[in-house]
């Protein structure tokens, strides 16, 4: 076991994750403000981004960059410098770090170095959306971004169907009409609320059912970053759909061996979660 005393620290390194506004600068808090002021260095998803922010608030802090296609190297260099005992922080392009950005591998390997990890409240589209939405107080399910391939996004959504609490979701806006589509063929009649530009000038909330908003984008174009919120599943209307349903017994057989499964211990198991004799899926798997 790892006990960390965030400010009980004798050498004062201290790695923060510092979140940044989501499109309101007046939603920096002093206490972020400060930190970024006071640290030795600022790693950022977008240096450009960054330095906008830094300006605004008088930040003269050096700033390195950290993202997804680089986080192996830097993360080297952010692990050399909290053991030499500085004070490093980390930012996003906007909102909370780590939030659908860059940061879980460093944030683990500092964790391991038994180094102080802080986080700071501050900006978040998916709580200020869920907030706004009509559908939180309560539990919620944060996913993100779903993936781009149909197929992949299929197997996704079946495996969240059952899930009783609002969905979370983000997507670019050059792809949201194709994913909501996809949402309204799977869940036609759940709510749904499309949050976009959250704190800036053109918010704008969009509430009603999936199948109503894919009309809705049929004809409209929407612009700048979205949050999607949809009503979780209604027991008593929903019955529980497993995974595989939608799948041949080959290709339900083929997904347990793609996720390292040997053929026979993936008949085997896809055997007894549909319910059937072994030798039946075998039957079927070997006469290809």
């Amino acid at each position: 076991m790892k006990h960390q005393q965030s400010y009980d620290n004798e050498t004062k390194a201290a790695l923060y994750l510092v979140p940044t506004p989501i499109g309101n600068l007046e939603d920096m808090t002093y206490r972020a403000v400060r930190l970024l002021q006071e640290v030795d260095i600022i790693f950022a998803e977008d240096t450009r981004q960054t330095r906008k922010l830094c300006s605004h608030f008088d930040i003269s802090v050096s700033l390195d960059s950290y993202h997804e296609h680089n986080k192996e190297t830097k993360g080297d260099k952010i692990l050399g410098l909290l053991q030499e005992g500085r004070q490093v922080a980390l930012v996003s392009d906007a909102g909370t770090p780590l939030v659908s950005d860059p940061g879980k591998e460093v944030v683990r390997r500092a964790a391991g170095e038994n180094i102080p990890i802080i986080s700071l409240p501050g900006a978040n589209a998916a709580v200020t959306a869920l907030t706004a939405s009509g559908l939180g107080g309560g539990p919620f399910y944060f996913h993100g971004f779903l993936p781009r391939k149909k197929k992949d996004r299929q197997t996704l959504l079946e495996e969240l169907t059952t899930i009783q609490a609002p969905l979370i979701f983000y997507e670019s806006p050059h792809r949201l009409k194709e994913m909501i589509a996809h949402l309204a063929d799977i869940w036609e009649k759940r709510e749904v609320v499309l949050a976009r530009e959250m704190t800036k000038k053109y918010e704008e909330i969009i509430r009603g059912t999936l199948s109503e908003l894919a009309e809705y984008l049929h004809e409209e174009n929407v612009k700048g970053e979205c949050c999607v919120i949809v009503e979780g599943a209604d027991p008593e209307t929903e019955p529980r759909v497993q995974w595989w349903e939608t799948l041949s017994a080959v290709d339900h057989v083929q997904v347990h061996i793609d996720n390292g499964m040997s053929s026979k211990e993936a008949i085997k198991e896809t055997a007894k979660e549909r319910g059937v004799p072994k030798r039946e899926i075998y039957a079927v798997y070997h006469d290809l």
